[in-house]
């Protein structure tokens, strides 16, 4: 058993030996560059937002026009009539302080982490 492994050590020695290195091409380098290149150019993702521009600013004039219209016509003072009668017949809500304080911390702090997270975020995703 000792003879077999010593002579397999001596042809594996052997075959070594008489191996010659493989040497790459002299632009190996610049075709696996251009490769890497090529694979990073398809990853790149353009932004673009759910909502375009143009849809914001059609929001937008729509909510002001809305508030145009309802202040300067005559039905906003049956609106008020309306808000009126009806507060008559439910009662107001009473809110302990405590909660108005907790759900104003709340939004606050959700209105601080969100730029936070979305920087977060982005950064993650150009690395």
């Amino acid at each position: 058993m000792e003879e077999s492994d010593k002579n397999v050590e001596k042809f594996i020695d052997s075959v070594i030996k008489n191996a010659s290195l493989e040497t790459p091409s002299l632009d190996f380098t610049s075709k696996i560059m251009a490769q890497v290149e090529a694979l990073e150019q398809k990853k790149v993702i353009m932004y673009q937002p759910l909502i375009s521009r143009k849809v914001w600013i059609l929001i937008a004039m729509a909510l002001i026009s809305i508030l145009i219209y309802a202040f300067s016509s005559d039905e906003s003072v049956a609106y008020i009539e309306f808000r009126l009668t009806i507060s008559k017949i439910i009662p107001p809500i009473n809110v302990p302080e405590t909660t108005s304080y907790t759900v104003l911390i709340v939004a606050l702090m959700a209105l601080i982490q969100i730029p936070i997270l979305k920087n977060y975020f982005d950064r993650r995703f150009e690395a």
